[in-house]
């Protein structure tokens, strides 16, 4: 059985973060592992409070896991602060880990902040470069190029701009986008563009944390990053497709949606 660690914080409301990654990976099959980087209070409306956990806590809960069941890829989402951010980098150096996804989380899909304005230096300098892939939606791919997105074209220029810190595979998300919610991927000169429909479906409270986990699953599983993500994409458009409904706001997926 494949193994699959989320570095992420918790969603109380269940359908985002640390919560949503072990539902995507246990509907993969996968064996699901959590460091939690922040306790939130949060539901489908907004987010109420941040309790962040220690930088010391985050490596004690990382020596845990990579010292017993070394994890075949991770996943990392909401790293809210420079401290964490440092010390998470530190360690998957220290444990030479790989087949990393990082969701640059900065805010929920509620409109919550999630992330400190001194973290980004940090995270592009220290722990974006460590990925295998980075998956920004719209708003993330801004902070992280300074480049204002409009349209696929300004998505391409922000792809381009971000690759110049970094050599991995970039994948901006579309899902913001006025007229589609075409995703892409870029790396090393190319542009790969994964046509998406829109799908009337407000309820899509943790659609970045899913995809995410399912890219670092099938990693896990051998695929190569492109293949990786035209399976995650295929997975999370089920997810959305299937029109759960709860919640008073932008409610969560159905992560079960392809067990039948």
């Amino acid at each position: 059985m494949k193994k699959v660690l989320t570095i992420a914080g918790s969603d109380s409301s269940g359908g985002a973060g640390i919560q949503a990654d072990l539902k995507t990976m246990t509907s993969h099959k996968i064996y699901g592992m959590s460091v939690i980087t922040a306790l939130t209070a949060q539901n489908t409306t907004g987010v109420y409070g941040v309790f962040e956990s220690s930088p010391e806590f985050v490596a004690q809960q990382m020596d845990a896991v990579f010292t017993d069941i070394y994890p075949d890829a991770i996943k990392i989402g909401m790293v809210s602060n420079k401290e964490i951010i440092s010390v998470i980098a530190d360690k998957l150096i220290e444990y030479k880990a790989g087949k990393i996804v990082l969701d640059p989380v900065m805010v929920a899909t509620s409109g919550g902040k999630l992330f400190k304005d001194d973290a980004v230096e940090m995270l592009i300098n220290k722990l974006i470069p460590l990925a295998t892939v980075i998956t920004p939606n719209i708003q993330e791919a801004q902070v992280l190029s300074g480049i204002e997105i409009e349209s696929k074209e300004d998505m391409q220029r922000a792809a381009v701009k971000i690759s110049k810190n970094y050599s991995g595979y970039i994948l901006i998300k579309g899902g913001h986008l006025t007229l589609s919610s075409d995703d892409l991927l870029y790396s090393n000169g190319e542009f790969i563009w994964y046509e998406q429909p829109k799908i009337n479906n407000l309820n899509t409270h943790g659609t970045g944390c899913t995809l995410s986990s399912a890219i670092a699953c099938n990693l896990a599983e051998g695929n190569d990053v492109k293949t990786s993500i035209l399976n995650a994409k295929k997975y999370i458009t089920g997810a959305i497709k299937s029109n759960l409904n709860i919640g008073k706001g932008r409610g969560p997926l159905n992560h079960c949606w392809n067990l039948g």
